[in-house]
C-alpha cells in the first residue's frame, strides 16, 4: 500500500459490512490505505467482499458476528485488535428497520430493532473503548438515520435511530478529552437491500412512498464517512445528515 494515503497504517472495524453502506465504506477506507476488519452475520458475503479488497491490494480480516449478541460483539472487537494490533476506527453500520406505524409493527420486529439498532451499537463500543483509551486516540462512527432526527411515522424505527443519534452526541462529549472522536451519520433514503428485509406489505408501502425518487447510493454515505475520518485529529465532525435532493 502507498504510504501517502490518508489512512495508511490505520485499522478499521466495520460492523455490518456484508452489503450496502458497510461494504461501500470498507472499500472506500481500503482505497485510502486502511486495513479493515469486516464483520456481519453473512459470512459468504464477507468472504466475497474480502476477495475484492485483496484484489485491490488491501489487508482484510472477515469476522462472522451478530452485534446484537454481547459475547459475539466483544469477540469481534477482540479478534480485530488481536490480528492487527490496534483499532483506530470502529464503524457501526449494522441496522434493521420496519418503516411502519406502531400499529403495524409486531413485538418481534420492534424487539429486533432495539437489539440491533441500539444494543448492537453499545456492545461493540463498550468492547472497543478500552483499546482506544490506551492508544489515546480513536474514532467511532455511528450510522443512524435521518428518520431519527426528522421523525417519520415509523415509531419504533425512528425511536431506535433517535436514541442512536442522542447516544452518539452524549458519547462525543464524554470521551473527546480522551482523544476519541465520535461521528453520527444520518442518511435519508439510500438504495440498498434495506427494504427487501421488510414484510411485503410494509415494503410495498415504503416503495410507493419513495416512488421514482432518485435515492442516495451506498457510495454517497461511504464518501461522507471517509470525509469525517480523514479530518485532522483536532477536528470532530459531529453529525452529517444526507438526504436525496428530492426527499421531503
Amino acid at each position: 500500500m502507498q504510504t501517502d494515503k490518508k489512512l495508511s497504517g490505520r485499522v478499521a472495524l466495520i460492523a455490518g459490512a456484508s452489503s450496502g453502506i458497510g461494504a461501500a465504506t470498507a472499500l472506500a477506507l481500503v482505497e485510502e490505505g486502511a486495513s479493515v476488519a469486516i464483520a456481519a452475520r453473512r459470512m459468504p458475503r464477507l468472504e466475497a467482499l474480502a476477495e475484492r479488497i485483496r484484489e485491490r491490494g488491501g489487508e482484510v480480516l472477515a469476522i462472522e458476528a451478530d452485534v446484537s449478541d454481547e459475547a459475539q460483539a466483544a469477540a469481534m472487537v477482540e479478534r480485530a485488535i488481536g490480528d492487527f494490533g490496534r483499532l483506530d476506527m470502529l464503524l457501526c453500520v449494522a441496522g434493521v428497520g420496519v418503516a411502519a406505524p406502531f400499529r403495524n409493527t409486531t413485538t418481534a420486529e420492534y424487539q429486533e430493532m432495539v437489539e440491533v439498532n441500539f444494543l448492537g451499537l453499545l456492545y461493540p463500543i463498550h468492547a472497543a473503548l478500552p483499546a482506544m483509551q490506551r492508544q489515546g486516540a480513536g474514532h467511532i462512527v455511528i450510522v443512524s438515520s435521518g428518520t431519527g432526527r426528522y421523525i417519520h411515522p415509523s415509531t419504533v424505527y425512528s425511536g431506535t435511530k433517535h436514541a442512536a443519534s442522542a447516544m452518539a452526541e452524549s458519547l462525543r462529549r464524554e470521551i473527546g478529552r480522551d482523544g476519541i472522536r465520535v461521528t453520527c451519520i444520518e442518511p435519508g433514503a439510500v438504495r440498498t437491500e434495506f427494504t427487501s428485509h421488510m414484510r411485503a406489505s410494509v415494503r410495498e408501502a415504503v416503495e410507493q412512498r419513495l416512488g421514482d425518487m432518485e435515492q442516495l447510493e451506498a457510495a454517497d454515505i461511504a464518501a461522507a464517512i471517509l470525509y469525517a475520518v480523514t479530518q485532522p485529529r483536532r477536528v470532530n465532525v459531529n453529525i452529517l445528515t444526507l438526504y436525496p435532493t428530492e426527499q421531503a
